[in-house]
């Protein structure tokens, strides 16, 4: 959660009789992602009364699956389940999820967004548009319409600790392990208090990261258009040669001004896609952590986080 001090009356209200109602033990791992605005001392108050809740503070806002990294790594129940304090996703799916998981044997429970309706118009085309892309590059294993709600057994969550990514994006990591998986589905709400916390450029940035850090379809894109550049200038010197004999050099400028500007996208395009992942590589090599912890209710003392 993040500056969700609007969201969490709410969400405790209906979060809390959902866990009780399980007949097993549980614990509750808030992680508070650098808020500013009074989330944390929220968390505080609340659990004064609710023992089970664990609420873990990062120093700084490190991004939602940074946040999520957080939470998986220091989560110790045979299950985990994902949940965003916005109420988007309900919580009473939870039960439906563990059932499921038990009855069948499985690790992976996703949560399957049935009805967007509560969505823009935009923001449905913009999430068809982003599973569509990633369904073609990374493979049919990536569910349709899985967000970040989702259950995990202790195997599943173990395996995600061991993998050595930094930037993680869950909804293709956790489809990449293999494990076996089934769904709930379920209408998407309305948030229920607070903004967005997912705007554009970051929608954006987890499209990218996706990309990226999957496939390598964006290096061979820019192969392609380096030939599809080639064949173009191939047939602009054709052009060019045969203005020349029949002596129309003049009228010649706009097709090799079209051509500068053609060529000079095409490399600029390539660069940039070859820049994001050398940005990658840098990243890591420098092996910093994706995420510092500042506070857990669980630990007496602070300290970091103990991997990246």
């Amino acid at each position: 959660m993040f500056n969700e001090v609007e969201a969490l009356p709410a969400l405790v209200s209906r979060l809390r009789p959902v866990l009780e109602g399980l007949g097993v033990p549980y614990e509750l791992v808030a992680v508070d992602d650098g808020s500013t605005g009074g989330t944390a001392e929220l968390l505080g108050a609340f659990r004064l009364g609710w023992p089970e809740l664990r609420v873990i503070r990062l120093r700084r806002n490190s991004g939602h699956q940074a946040a999520l990294t957080a939470g998986l790594d220091r989560a110790v129940g045979a299950y985990a389940v994902s949940l965003d304090a916005d109420l988007q996703d309900p919580p009473e799916k939870i039960p439906d999820m563990l059932a499921l998981a038990r009855a069948e044997g499985l690790d992976i429970v996703y949560g399957i967004r049935a009805d967007r309706a509560s969505d823009s118009g935009f923001k449905r085309w913009t999430a068809g548009l982003y599973y569509r892309l990633v369904r073609r590059l990374v493979g049919p294993s990536v569910p349709s319409q899985a967000g970040d709600f989702r259950l995990l057994s202790r195997g599943a969550v173990d395996a995600l600790k061991a993998l050595p990514e930094q930037q993680r994006v869950y909804r293709l990591l956790v489809p990449w392990l293999g494990f076996p998986s089934g769904q709930v589905t379920y209408e998407r709400a309305p948030r229920t208090a607070g903004r967005s916390k997912y705007p554009l450029g970051r929608m954006i940035r987890l499209a990218v990261d996706s990309v990226t850090g999957f496939s390598a379809a964006p290096l061979r894109l820019a192969t392609w258009l380096g030939g599809f550049a080639f064949l173009v200038c191939l047939g602009l010197i054709v052009y060019t040669l045969a203005a020349h004999v029949l002596d129309h050099t003049v009228p010649g400028w706009t097709s090799l001004f079209t051509g500068v500007l053609f060529i000079g996208a095409v490399q600029l395009i390539c660069v940039g896609l070859l820049g994001e992942y050398v940005a990658r590589i840098y990243t890591a090599i420098q092996n910093r952590p994706t995420y510092f912890v500042g506070h857990d209710t669980a630990q007496v003392a602070e300290e970091p986080a103990p991997r990246s």
